[in-house]
């Protein structure tokens, strides 16, 4: 039997590698802001997806190409599957292609299952599980052979913490909507993995918590204290990564231990 070798990386004419092509939803704040400038560094061209935040996605661009990359800014609402599939062309017109797919997007609501409003539901829900149904499937048809999908769930799946029964119940379809693409994937050689962040310290977190229960979220993990976005981006990089490309199908619970 033949040994398993890693793929052969593309080459140009002239002998050289072209760089890796990486989209990030979400890539103008939080985790995924951090995540762009991370790829960056590591030679990554970089298409940063936004929904709103223009002037703090052109940061996240410029952020990138002090990193030592190339990137480019593009709106779409990710539960949108016309306006993803503009940002993958736009991937595809500006790079030549895609290899790395980031789903760091996404939307936190938080009640007790007893008071939660529908609508509030319903929009989480459009965002969290539409908006990762409709990247993931622009990602499988478009990914090229060698690369990774990264989606984002969260450590509360299994925490279970109150008042997050419908943020926790979105990514626990998440988690296994990444887990059945890894499967259908099969032959592709295209990598398709979950990260479960716990607490971290970024906007979307912090918001609504006072400083009693910030305190006593940081004092949960073994190692004391809350995550950072830079934390995470290191996960992602490395499942991005070719040293990362043998996990495959898995959720990472990148939570600092907490159980």
């Amino acid at each position: 039997m033949p040994t398993p070798t890693s793929p052969t990386p593309a080459t140009t004419p002239d002998g050289t590698t072209p760089p890796r092509v990486a989209v990030v939803t979400g890539g103008s704040r939080g985790i995924g802001r951090r995540t762009v400038s991370r790829l960056a560094a590591d030679g990554h061209a970089v298409v940063v997806g936004y929904a709103g935040h223009r002037e703090a996605a052109e940061e996240a661009v410029k952020e990138a190409v002090a990193a030592g990359g190339r990137a480019l800014a593009v709106r779409a609402d990710v539960a949108d599957e016309h306006q993803v599939a503009a940002l993958f062309d736009a991937a595809e017109n500006e790079f030549g292609g895609v290899d790395a797919v980031v789903h760091a997007a996404g939307r936190m609501h938080l009640a007790p299952i007893v008071e939660l409003d529908l609508a509030d539901l319903d929009a989480l829900y459009r965002t969290n599980v539409r908006g990762t149904f409709a990247v993931v499937q622009q990602a499988a048809r478009r990914v090229r052979p060698g690369g990774a999908i990264v989606t984002f769930s969260t450590s509360v799946v299994g925490l279970a913490f109150p008042g997050y029964g419908a943020y926790a119940a979105g990514k626990g379809a998440v988690e296994a909507l990444t887990l059945i693409l890894a499967r259908e994937l099969r032959g592709r050689d295209i990598t398709a993995n979950a990260v479960a962040p716990g607490p971290t310290a970024t906007d979307l977190f912090l918001d609504g918590k006072d400083e009693e229960t910030v305190a006593r979220l940081a004092a949960q993990p073994p190692l004391e204290r809350l995550g950072t976005p830079a934390d995470i981006a290191e996960v992602v990089a490395f499942l991005t990564s070719p040293a990362g490309h043998w996990i495959n199908g898995q959720v990472v619970r990148a939570n600092g231990g907490i159980i």
